[in-house]
């Protein structure tokens, strides 16, 4: 029965130990949710407003001919967005699920687990800053114009509340032609042609920075709710181990006691 006390005591300390890192995680992701939310929502307005313009030029005839509509080369590359940690729910295996649904693509890993998974030096995806996106959609568009590979997509998860975010692959080169909408159409100089190409790189790296940062915000919120549930399910696993652990005491006591009531009757 010692024996018994002293293991349920070891795993009753074992069990808050990982209750005390949970609840430090929690509130880790707590502080930076509101943070990660704001930079998300201010990438997501700028995006939007790139993509607006895009459409716009893309749905020109003149922009037919623009190389960033036409594919030259072969295969397809992939920019995976993962998390810099683990411990937040199926975040990164989410990811990675969905990467694997395209074959034989060329994977560009951003964020310390997707670096990890496929050999790559390790690049955060926290720190990701604008400097970093307009170098890497410069390198993209260059490789897509030399003809390395004929289609580009982003593999981000998408936020769609506390409770939920979804893996989503987001192709972006090359350009799909837009139908045109009515009212007035605006004047572009010195032509269509020209200022689409000058706003790919542009475009590519706002979107690419929006990805990065609703994938980051989508993490946090990921974290904060299994780092919830860890707890919870520790809390629970604390009480039902606490009970054992009085009952096996007071099975101990008791015995001890019918011993000596025992012994004195003799």
């Amino acid at each position: 029965m010692g024996a018994d006390i002293k293991s349920l005591r070891n795993r009753i300390r074992s069990v808050d130990s990982t209750l005390h890192l949970t609840k430090a995680m929690g509130l880790v992701a707590s502080s930076k949710i509101r943070r990660a939310t704001r930079n998300m929502n201010q990438s997501r307005e700028y995006a939007s407003a790139l993509e607006d313009l895009v459409a716009v030029l893309s749905a020109s005839p003149e922009c037919a001919r623009s190389p960033y509509m036409q594919a030259k080369g072969q295969g397809t590359r992939l920019i995976v967005i993962a998390g810099d940690r683990g411990l937040a729910g199926g975040y990164n295996a989410n990811v990675f699920r969905l990467a694997a649904t395209v074959p034989e693509a060329e994977v560009i890993p951003l964020g310390k687990r997707a670096c990890e998974r496929y050999g790559h030096s390790v690049l955060s995806s926290e720190h990701f800053s604008g400097a970093d996106a307009k170098r890497w959609a410069d390198e993209q568009c260059r490789d897509f114009l030399e003809g390395r590979f004929e289609r580009l997509g982003i593999l981000y998860t998408r936020y769609k509340s506390m409770m939920s975010q979804e893996a989503t692959l987001l192709w972006v080169l090359p350009l799909e032609k837009t139908e045109k909408h009515g009212g007035a159409e605006p004047v572009f100089e010195p032509d269509e042609g020209t200022v689409l190409n000058a706003a790919v790189p542009t475009y590519l790296s706002g979107v690419l920075t929006a990805c990065v940062r609703e994938s980051f915000a989508s993490e946090v919120a990921a974290r904060r709710m299994a780092m919830d549930s860890a707890g919870k399910n520790a809390q629970e696993m604390i009480d039902r181990l606490q009970l054992q652990y009085n009952r096996a005491r007071q099975n101990t006591i008791t015995q001890e006691i019918t011993e000596i009531v025992a012994g004195s009757g003799l």
